[in-house]
């Protein structure tokens, strides 16, 4: 059921007919000449695509998760996954449209999926994996209580779905963060 919050935003879980809105949002706000028009991108160390329609329907369809879609009036602006696992829920795919990153948004829909976290799973932690490049999202993650593990995962390399690295430096940190 769709939730109001300020700024006549508008909270639900993602449907199989959301699919192609969510990879083009997704889409803009990683990768390619788009994804410049907000204040964090991909595009200076990844080519290629950041997810595909079978990804995305993977996680719609997941019984322990969701991909929360943002709207406001009526357009999809934001959206994220979260993954119930044992004590944390996992957080990814968080993508907010370009021409709207900087005002907010991030912040906000941030702490509805960790609201949510908290009251549908009882979850104590949130965790998500962040590229070891990308300083400045790592930045924003630590300003909003996300706390760096220094452990890392490989990238990888060689599996064209997760794009076409421009960089051999590449890997996941593991970001966590108390609820």
């Amino acid at each position: 059921m769709p939730s109001a919050a300020p700024h006549a935003l508008t909270y639900r879980s993602a449907v199989e007919a959301d699919i192609p809105a969510l990879v083009a949002l997704v889409e803009s706000a990683y990768r390619g000449d788009a994804s410049r028009g907000g204040w964090t991108t991909e595009a200076d160390f990844l080519d290629g695509q950041r997810t595909d329609a079978e990804d995305v329907a993977r996680i719609v369809g997941h019984p322990d998760g969701m991909l929360l879609v943002v709207e406001r009036e009526g357009e999809i602006v934001s959206c994220c996954h979260l993954e119930h696992r044992g004590d944390h829920v996992y957080f990814g795919m968080f993508a907010v449209r370009p021409g709207q990153q900087g005002g907010g948004l991030g912040k906000e829909v941030m702490r509805e999926a960790e609201r949510r976290a908290r009251e549908q799973w009882d979850a104590k932690e949130m965790r998500m994996t962040v590229i070891n490049v990308r300083e400045e999202l790592i930045a924003f993650y630590v300003r909003r209580g996300y706390e760096r593990t220094g452990e890392m995962s490989p990238f990888p390399y060689g599996d064209e779905r997760f794009g076409v690295p421009l960089r051999d430096d590449l890997a996941f940190e593991l970001l966590v963060k108390t609820l």
